[in-house]
């Protein structure tokens, strides 16, 4: 079971990533975060010391990409569209952080040198062959493209497809990527 403090924490890391998911960094305050999450600013403060330490925690990518790797090579393609259509069911998904990186000033560099270094890394690392770095790349960007067109801009087709049918479509040009197959 879970305690309250644990709650507490996942509900003020939720309220920051919407936060600094739609804001820049320079409008977002402690006191609205806090407010979304449902927690004191006092607690924030406990929890997390600053504003800035807040969006280092924010930016991390550790476990859930831990869970969107979590398949033996031969079948991560399917799992990374799956984790990933789940992920945009909940409103969590990691990838798509890195798309509002723009907008943070120079926080943006501590966010894309996590998505480098926590995940094309370890996708990196995963891919045996010539070109692994390059198809890792390649991945993620069919990935990011994915829950762009998805959950920001709400292209139609998109939007509208069955789960399945996006997967089923698209996991075997992902799957020829991390085999490096032509």
């Amino acid at each position: 079971m879970r305690g309250d403090a644990e709650v507490s924490r996942e509900a003020i890391i939720a309220a920051a990533r919407r936060a600094f998911a739609r804001q820049p960094y320079a409008a977002i305050t402690l006191k609205a975060i806090a407010a979304d999450a449902g927690v004191s600013a006092p607690l924030v403060l406990k929890y997390f010391g600053s504003k800035e330490q807040l969006f280092a925690r924010v930016a991390r990518f550790g476990d859930e990409i831990d869970q969107l790797l979590d398949a033996p090579l031969p079948d991560l393609g399917r799992h990374l569209l799956h984790a990933l259509l789940d992920a945009h069911e909940q409103r969590r998904d990691p990838l798509i952080r890195v798309a509002f990186a723009l907008q943070h000033g120079e926080h943006a560099t501590l966010l894309r040198d996590n998505f480098r270094d926590q995940v094309v890394a370890r996708l990196r690392s995963r891919l045996t062959g010539p070109d692994a770095a390059l198809r890792a790349e390649l991945v993620l960007a069919h990935l990011l493209g994915l829950g762009v067109l998805r959950k920001i801009v709400h292209t139609e087709a998109i939007s509208a497809a069955e789960r399945d049918r996006i997967v089923d479509l698209c996991a075997p040009g992902l799957q020829r990527l991390l085999d490096g197959s032509p």
